[in-house]
């Protein structure tokens, strides 16, 4: 290349492979790793079970969709704690018009992503126009998010059994939009759901590896004042991050309350955290600035898989919250280590 460092190339190309080797390495190991436990211990077979492969790819799903929205917004710099609250008010608000209201499913969806996409909004202007700290806001979101989606639904499962005065229910249809979002296709092969979390995880990685403004977040993750001197727009582009993680939110939030056949205001508690631990394991540096979808998506197989294994064996949640809070620290640790 003309007009470049001999060496300039070579360091270039040291640097990858350095990234590659170091974070996106870890998170292959970390995935074989996790299914060779599964081989190792199939739970009398039933980890050789497609069954058990495609139940564990849709259990993850929803969790893998908050995830993409996180990776982008965690690589700009931020952490947003509000997704698991957005994604129960979304289920509420879904449920109500899809199920109460027999809204037409496109209508409900653009309702449903708007809702998302305003939230995602109110943490963007908190944060880029206002200065608050990201964890600060998206905890204040998360509140106010989670109070809205109980005040919403009066405390109670938005579900097709309609109470009635006298006491009884009226028991409505399940609406068209829910029952082909829990669906399988590929001859019952594959769910739908996963489907739509592929999908996510394909627009995601498109604006993070082929467009500017992945670069741009990227550049803002890594050094905020270096970019905003180098002519990068870091207000919007840190709103249009929070933004996008409450449209996610939002998506699976209609996932959700299309799988449990309801919206229930208490649903998502957590998910926040299990999809944080899913990008950090993947590698995506929690301080911002390095990371990508590729290295979510071996985070999301990774503690999915691990979920499954750990379900097949009848270990209880006890058990399964304490063992991902550890890997939360190790994956950390392996960052730190990573960078000496």
């Amino acid at each position: 290349m003309r007009g470049e460092h001999p060496g300039a190339a070579g360091e270039k190309a040291g640097r990858w492979q350095a990234g590659w080797h170091g974070a996106a390495g870890r998170a292959w190991l970390a995935l074989v790793l996790v299914l060779a436990l599964g081989l190792v211990f199939p739970a009398d077979g039933a980890f050789h079970q497609w069954a058990t492969h495609r139940d564990a790819l849709r259990q993850s799903s929803v969790y893998g969709i908050l995830a993409c929205g996180l990776t982008v917004v965690i690589l700009s710099g931020g952490i947003d704690l509000s997704v698991g609250s957005v994604l129960a008010l979304v289920a509420v608000v879904t449920a109500r018009l899809a199920i109460h209201l027999g809204w037409p499913a496109w209508l409900v969806v653009t309702t449903a992503l708007a809702v998302g996409a305003l939230l995602g909004g109110v943490n963007g202007w908190l944060t880029a126009r206002l200065g608050l700290q990201p964890f600060i806001a998206t905890l204040a979101t998360m509140v106010f998010a989670r109070g809205l989606a109980k005040w919403s639904s009066g405390g109670m499962k938005v579900s097709t059994a309609v109470p009635e005065p006298d006491g009884s229910f009226r028991y409505l249809e399940v609406p068209a939009l829910f029952r082909w979002i829990d669906t399988r296709v590929l001859g019952g092969n594959l769910s739908v759901v996963t489907i739509l979390f592929l999908a996510c995880a394909v627009l995601c990685g498109m604006l993070l590896g082929r467009h500017a403004w992945g670069r741009w977040w990227s550049a803002i993750g890594g050094n905020e004042e270096a970019a905003r001197r180098s002519g990068v727009p870091v207000e919007r582009m840190k709103a249009g991050a929070y933004v996008l993680s409450g449209l996610l939110a939002a998506v699976a939030g209609i996932c959700q309350a299309a799988q449990e056949q309801q919206g229930d205001p208490e649903t998502g508690a957590g998910y926040e955290l299990i999809a944080i631990a899913m990008v950090v394991m993947g590698g995506t540096k929690l301080t911002g600035g390095e990371g990508g979808i590729g290295r979510t998506l071996l985070g999301v197989l990774t503690v999915g898989y691990l979920e499954k294994i750990l379900s097949i064996h009848a270990v209880p949640e006890s058990g399964r919250l304490m063992l991902m809070g550890v890997l939360i620290v190790l994956a950390v640790l392996t960052q730190g280590l990573g960078r000496r």
